[in-house]
């Protein structure tokens, strides 16, 4: 009996601890008095509401709660579309397709987030204002066509005003690229009618440049054959034309020989060639 009333003392003890165990792993669940900034995360800590100068870094943080509430923002690179209407310094209409990396500047997210607000709040509120602002005032100091033959100029004229424009805001303009244009149908049908006719231009210059060359190079080689003629004209002898014959002579007689029995340009009379006699 005297050991019976120990052990359920001890029970009822144990009980107690493993109770009070779960109820404060219950407590910790609800009230989580730590948070995870994930890879690529910053956070920004508020209390009662208010941001403070500290960020979180990726990892464990403890945190009070109730108190302490902390608002993840994302610090990668990140790539946004935006598709704009405006207008050429020759009054041609250009709509303009962008695509643009950015992130937000990770020393800055408190500031970020307490001016700007999260994500889709930064993309409707300063990218895309920005993006159609800058657009505008590049086209305007071109023509459409310029637009077309100078993209990279344009480009980097974007690419600056819309870092400089931005890195005010805490939001930080890794690249822009111009992903297409396009202008109304008449202009469009325009220039392509142009380009065609410029290449056809080309195209006749390059078949008269080529007949020119060639005359000239047919000109230049009757002056060479005539050159050739002339100077062979005068080193040309009978002695030397006796000479190449023999030269070139197979030791047959022609079939056909001259009216006075002559060989043309072998002058050997064929009377004087007799059989040999047998001796």
């Amino acid at each position: 009996m005297r050991n019976h009333i120990p052990n359920t003392a001890n029970t009822f003890q144990l009980s107690f601890y493993i109770a009070g165990g779960i109820f404060l792993l219950m407590l910790a669940f609800i009230f989580r008095p730590f948070t995870i900034v994930n890879a690529g995360e910053r956070g920004v800590i508020m209390k009662f509401g208010k941001v403070q100068d500290q960020i979180l870094d990726e990892g464990l943080h403890p945190m009070m709660p109730i108190v302490t509430s902390i608002k993840k923002l994302s610090v990668r690179v990140q790539q946004n579309t935006f598709q704009s209407d405006a207008a050429s310094k020759d009054l041609q209409k250009i709509t303009t397709e962008l695509a643009i990396n950015w992130h937000v500047d990770p020393t800055r997210v408190n500031k970020v987030f307490q001016q700007v607000g999260d994500q889709q709040q930064i993309i409707i509120g300063i990218i895309t204002p920005a993006v159609s602002e800058v657009l505008k005032a590049a086209t305007a100091k071109k023509t459409a066509e310029e637009i077309i033959t100078k993209r990279t100029e344009l480009k980097e004229e974007m690419d600056n005003h819309l870092k400089t424009r931005l890195l005010a805001y805490g939001v930080i303009v890794d690249d822009v690229s111009l992903v297409n244009f396009s202008f109304s149908p008449e202009f469009s049908k325009a220039i392509e009618s142009k380009q065609i006719a410029e290449q056809e231009a080309k195209q006749a210059e390059f078949i008269a440049k080529k007949a020119t060359q060639e005359a000239q190079a047919d000109i230049n080689r009757a002056k060479g054959q005539a050159e050739a003629q002339r100077l062979q004209r005068q080193t040309l002898t009978a002695e030397l034309l006796q000479k190449q014959a023999i030269e070139k002579w197979d030791g047959r007689f022609p079939m056909v020989m001259g009216g006075n029995g002559a060989v043309p340009l072998i002058n050997i009379n064929p009377n004087n060639l007799t059989a040999p006699q047998n001796r």
